[in-house]
């Protein structure tokens, strides 16, 4: 499923020159809503600074001089899952790289094999192999991100523009957001939205609680200009969509997601006038726009948007709910179908369409490929 109205700018993997990645000083910028918990964050930073690593890999781009494909320097953050040697990072990070480099804050440098991505959630993990470091390694602890609340601190620790060690700090600016996936054909349902900077090299770090726990992994942010840089708008991947993912991708290298086969938006008042005038004032719901051929939504029945000569949609069916469970924005139905289903699982539609309402029954699909989705 597209998100198609949500407008975003994913920060692409920090390009970075090998010459540019030298050891620095720790930076600690705290905001000043925080600073009166000035020795508490000093504290936390010490407690988690030996779990957050620096990764680096080498990511494939096109000279645009002789048209030639070579390998730049990419630079971002991962934290320590475990004991065997996890590490987990965004999949944009590794990119396409078998191996990485993790680098700790004591400057000690060690390989790790990629061991599984997820493009759709912009997850990976990463596992360091060598028995003399595994033994000495810190697991972060996990948070229940459900539990976070707008308004809430959290602080932000990772390598913002190649600055190793770099903490940040700010609050939940809102929860259940939708993020464009470095797949680019789905969005990542439930993601964190925070006013901590989150910056180029940040990607893959955590995003922590007041207690210290892990509720998000930093990805990405808006910026105003191309050199990256925050604006007071960054996004972070839940501690329960990474909990849910990280799990198979150790076991299997990958992950499924299910599938339902269907762009949408959530109803508006001049979309409601624009396909159905005849709507009631006020009708909540998820406009149905397209649909693709054969799949689960297109087996049920559901209804796409149609075209006239002039351009304008008309039709569509509005979802108003998902196995019982109201549904009033797009977000809501993401959400519930990528965190509560899998693939094989049945699913009721409930319908508007010309004044009736339809219960339609289907079952949901393996996701295919990003570049086949509608």
């Amino acid at each position: 499923m597209h998100n198609n109205y949500t407008v975003l700018t994913i920060l692409s993997v920090a390009i970075v020159l090998v010459a540019f990645i030298m050891p620095v000083s720790v930076v600690a910028q705290q905001s000043s809503s925080l600073s009166p918990q000035s020795p508490y964050l000093n504290t936390m930073f010490k407690q988690v600074e030996n779990s957050v690593v620096q990764v680096t890999s080498k990511i494939p781009v096109n000279n645009t001089i002789n048209s030639q494909i070579q390998n730049a320097t990419a630079l971002g953050s991962g934290f320590v899952y475990d004991k065997q040697g996890h590490i987990i990072t965004n999949a944009h990070v590794v990119g396409g790289s078998k191996t990485v480099d993790v680098t700790f804050v004591d400057g000690n440098r060690y390989t790790a094999k990629v061991i599984g991505t997820d493009d759709d959630s912009d997850i990976a993990v990463i596992q360091i192999t060598d028995n003399n470091i595994t033994k000495s390694l810190k697991p972060l602890t996990i948070g229940n991100s459900s539990k976070m609340e707008v308004g809430d601190s959290v602080i932000a620790v990772g390598n913002s523009f190649g600055l190793s060690d770099t903490m940040t700090t700010g609050i939940v600016s809102q929860i259940g957001r939708l993020l464009p996936s470095s797949g680019f054909g789905f969005s990542i349902p439930d993601a964190i939205q925070t006013d901590a900077p989150i910056n180029p090299g940040n990607s893959g770090g955590p995003l922590l609680n007041m207690q210290g726990q892990i509720i998000g992994i930093n990805t990405a942010g808006i910026s105003a200009s191309e050199q990256g840089g925050s604006t007071g708008v960054g996004f972070a991947i839940s501690s329960n969509t990474v909990m849910r993912i990280v799990p198979i991708l150790i076991e299997k290298g990958h992950f499924i997601h299910p599938y339902v086969g269907l762009t949408s938006a959530t109803l508006t008042t001049d979309l409601a006038e624009t396909i159905n005038a005849s709507l009631p004032i006020n009708f909540k719901g998820v406009y149905v726009d397209q649909i693709k051929k054969s799949s689960p939504a297109d087996k049920a029945g559901i209804h796409g948007s149609t075209i006239d000569q002039y351009s304008t949609k008309h039709g569509g069916d509005i979802i108003t709910a998902v196995d019982g469970q109201t549904i009033t924005k797009s977000e809501d139905l993401i959400s519930y179908i990528d965190d509560h289903k899998s693939v094989g699982d049945s699913v009721v539609f409930t319908i508007y369409r010309n004044g009736h309402i339809l219960n339609l029954k289907t079952t949901l699909a393996a996701r295919p490929s990003s570049s086949s989705c509608p």
